[in-house]
């Protein structure tokens, strides 16, 4: 578990690297950037940033050159806005969870077709057996 000196640098860490990418990051190849997460180590030496891009491929692909094409400078960004006596270094990952959601929601509709199905087969069905398959003592 991450400690909470941490969770606040990762937290600062977001924000910043989320203003520098708004604000000085200028390369074209730079799409609709979304910060979603920043992951720090325990003795604050390696921070990675998820995001998320919109677009298809060719836009998420475009968007990881021009990040790791900036990395120094939202690096040195980072560096300025903290204060620590060591900057972190910083690697990007894109973050998946647009494709973990779209994936749930397919498994989702999946069940819900098919307890449609079974609700349908289920009105008309009959039982096997008796209509009580259930054995009840005499009474005495």
């Amino acid at each position: 578990m991450a400690s909470n000196r941490a969770l606040k640098v990762a937290d600062r860490i977001k924000e910043v690297v989320a203003q520098t990418i708004e604000a000085r990051v200028k390369d074209p190849r730079l799409g609709f950037v979304t910060v979603t997460d920043v992951r720090v180590t325990g003795d604050l030496q390696q921070a990675s940033i998820f995001y998320t891009v919109f677009g298809g491929d060719d836009e998420r692909s475009a968007t990881a050159a021009a990040l790791a094409s900036a990395r120094g400078m939202i690096r040195g960004e980072v560096g300025r806005a903290l204060g620590l006596r060591i900057v972190p270094t910083i690697d990007f990952f894109a973050d998946g969870l647009q494709e973990s959601a779209s994936a749930m929601n397919e498994l989702i509709s999946n069940v819900k077709k098919s307890d449609a199905e079974l609700a349908k087969l289920r009105e008309n069905a009959k039982p096997a057996g008796e209509a009580n398959p259930y054995k009840e003592r005499a009474s005495e």
